[in-house]
């Protein structure tokens, strides 16, 4: 069987015979496939009436949100707690395999930064990691935010003064 005929979802399972598997696809081919269909005019009524409401109800600010029900319905929001997606690969990484999502205490990060300074041990309890690990990617956000500001270029010399 070639790539292209895997890729389409075909598997050969003898003589003769060819089953359908579901196709895999990245968040980025199926974002292209929905503009595709959208331009040749190709979306069933029910599929556009279904984005359309998504889009109207899906939150655009903070404030949009900050009163929406919780645990959040929007899980492909980038502050949604409990899954990440590659944007690279579109490939998902659920950060709670053991709960379900109306489990968790905070689904938003968003509402975890309202709440000021917390301890690492709590941000280790909501985000499903170690304190150690909190640890380790706060210093290297840390060692990020001091390696931007120091790569910042010097202020322009005043008019007054000749630049050396």
């Amino acid at each position: 069987m070639s790539t292209n005929e895997a890729k389409q979802g075909a598997v050969s399972k003898g003589p003769g015979e060819e089953r359908r598997r579901s196709k895999t696809m990245s968040r980025k081919e199926m974002a292209r496939d929905l503009r595709r269909r959208r331009l040749a005019g190709e979306i069933d009524p029910e599929e556009q009436e279904l984005l359309s409401f998504i889009d109207k109800v899906r939150p655009k600010t903070r404030a949009d949100c900050v009163n929406g029900p919780r645990p959040c319905l929007f899980v492909s929001c980038k502050h949604n707690l409990y899954l990440d997606v590659n944007p690279e690969t579109g490939s998902i990484k659920l950060n709670f395999p053991d709960k379900e999502i109306w489990e968790l205490e905070y689904t938003c990060a968003l509402d975890v930064a309202e709440k000021g300074g917390i301890t690492l041990e709590e941000v280790g309890a909501i985000m499903n990691l170690t304190r150690e690990r909190i640890r380790q990617v706060e210093t290297r956000g840390l060692m990020k935010l001091r390696e931007a500001t120091e790569k910042d270029p010097e202020p322009p010399p005043s008019e007054g003064r000749k630049a050396l």
